[in-house]
C-alpha cells in the first residue's frame, strides 16, 4: 500500500506551520512534516492553543513544549478563554474553539513567516463531515467533505486512515496525549464518530474510506460546476445599496449553474447561505408572482421586482432598473411581451455589503498582544 500522505500539497522549500494539539493526529502530522523538512527543505514550525477548557490542558501544553524543544521545532503557544468567548458571541463551544483556533494559527503563521498552515484532518474526519452535512441538509458542496486546500490552509492527511495513523505512531515510537472530550457524545461530531460510523462499518469495514473517496470525487464535480458558474455570478452589478444580478442570467442557465451563481453573488456581498436558501432565491427569480417573497438566512427576506434582484443593506425599497412596457431584459422587444420578474432582496442585518471584496485568507487575523514565539510567554 502506498503512502497516502500528500507531500505534494507543500512546495519544496516552503515554510509550513503545524497545528499541534499533542493528540495522535497532530503528532502524526508533525512527524510527516519533519520528514518533508529533510526531503524537500521545508521550514517547519508548530503552534499549540490552550483552550482553557480542561484540567489536562496544561499537561498537553507541557507535552508539546517538551517534544518540540527536544527536536528543535519552533513552537508558538497561545491561551484563550473559549468558554467566555462562546458566551459573549452566542456560539457553541465547538464553534468558538474553531474560530479562536484558526485566528491564533493565522497570527502565529504570519509572525513565523510561514505561508502555509497544515492541519491534521484525516479520512475519518472527512467522512464524519459528509455525514453531518447530509443530516443537516446540504448541496453538492456539503457532500464534498473537507477540502484538501483552502487559501493558505493545507490538509495533507485527508487520504490517511485512523488505522494508518495509529500504526505509524506505534512503529516509530511517537507518543501523544488523549483529549478526554473526544469521547463526549454530547458533541455532534463525537456522536457521529463513536455511534453512527461504527454502525456503518458493521455493514462495510471500509465505510469511512469509501465515504471520503466519494467526497473527493464530488469535490472535483463541485469545483468544475463552480468554475462554469463563475462567469454568471460575474455579471452581478455593484449598486449603491449592494449588488444585483439580472434575472436573465438565472433563467437561461442550467439549474446547477444558476444555484451556484446565486451562491457566488451572496459570497460577493459578504454573505453565505445554505442549500435551502439558495433554492428559495432561485425559485423567486424564476417565478412569475411579483408579490412573492421568502424568508432567508440571517433575518433576510426576498421579494420580486422586474429586471434584477438587488442585494444590499437598506430599509427603503431598492429601485430596480426600468422595464418599459414591451421591453425585454436590457433591450427593446415586441409589444405585449411581459417583462420577466426578478428577485429583490433587502437586508436588515448590519454590515456593509457594497464593496464586493473577498478575504484573501480563510484565517482571520488575530489580535496581536505580543509574539507567541517569545520564550515562556503565552498569547492571550
Amino acid at each position: 500500500m502506498g503512502d497516502a500522505f500528500q507531500f505534494g500539497l507543500i512546495p519544496p522549500g516552503s515554510g509550513v506551520l503545524c497545528a499541534l494539539s499533542g493528540g495522535a493526529d497532530s503528532m502524526y502530522l508533525l512527524c510527516r512534516l519533519l520528514e518533508g523538512r529533510e526531503r524537500y527543505g521545508w521550514r517547519v514550525c508548530a503552534a499549540h492553543l490552550n483552550h482553557g477548557l480542561r484540567e489536562t490542558a496544561g499537561r498537553d501544553e507541557k507535552f508539546v513544549r517538551d517534544w518540540c524543544g527536544r527536536r528543535g521545532v519552533p513552537l508558538a503557544v497561545g491561551l484563550e478563554d473559549v468558554a467566555g468567548y462562546a458566551r459573549r458571541e452566542g456560539l457553541s463551544l465547538e464553534e468558538a474553539g474553531r474560530t479562536l483556533r484558526y485566528r491564533f494559527l493565522g497570527q502565529a503563521a504570519l509572525e513565523a513567516g510561514c505561508p502555509l498552515i497544515a492541519t491534521g484532518h484525516h479520512a475519518g474526519d472527512s467522512a464524519e463531515t459528509v455525514l453531518m452535512n447530509l443530516i443537516r441538509g446540504c448541496g453538492l458542496k456539503g457532500l464534498a467533505g473537507i477540502p484538501e486546500r483552502r487559501d493558505n490552509i493545507v490538509r495533507p492527511m485527508l487520504e490517511v486512515s485512523r488505522g494508518e495513523i495509529e500504526a505509524y505512531l506505534k512503529e516509530h515510537g511517537v507518543p501523544h496525549v488523549e483529549d478526554e472530550t473526544n469521547d463526549d457524545v454530547n458533541y455532534t461530531r463525537n456522536k457521529v464518530r463513536h455511534q453512527l460510523l461504527p454502525l456503518l462499518e458493521e455493514l462495510n469495514p471500509q465505510a469511512a474510506a469509501h465515504i471520503a473517496a466519494a467526497a473527493r470525487r464530488l469535490r472535483e464535480d463541485e469545483e468544475e460546476l463552480s468554475r462554469q458558474a463563475a462567469p454568471l455570478a460575474a455579471e452581478g452589478l455593484d449598486i449603491p445599496d449592494g449588488v444585483a444580478l439580472p434575472v436573465r442570467v438565472l433563467r437561461e442557465a442550467p439549474r446547477p449553474l444558476a444555484l451556484r451563481a446565486c451562491a457566488g453573488l451572496l459570497e460577493r456581498a459578504g454573505l453565505g447561505a445554505q442549500a435551502v436558501h439558495l433554492e428559495r432565491v432561485l425559485a423567486l427569480a424564476l417565478g412569475d408572482d411579483p408579490s412573492a417573497g421568502a424568508d432567508l438566512a440571517g433575518g433576510l427576506t426576498g421579494s420580486m421586482s422586474c429586471w434584477c434582484w438587488p442585494l444590499g443593506r437598506t430599509r427603503s425599497p431598492l429601485r430596480p432598473r426600468s422595464c418599459g412596457r414591451g421591453s425585454r431584459h436590457g433591450g427593446s422587444g415586441a409589444s405585449g411581451v411581459r417583462p420577466r420578474p426578478a428577485l429583490r432582496r433587502r437586508i436588515s442585518a448590519p454590515g456593509n455589503f457594497t464593496s464586493g471584496r473577498k478575504p484573501t485568507s480563510s484565517v482571520p487575523a488575530g489580535r496581536a498582544t505580543g509574539s507567541p514565539w517569545d520564550a515562556g510567554r503565552k498569547r492571550r
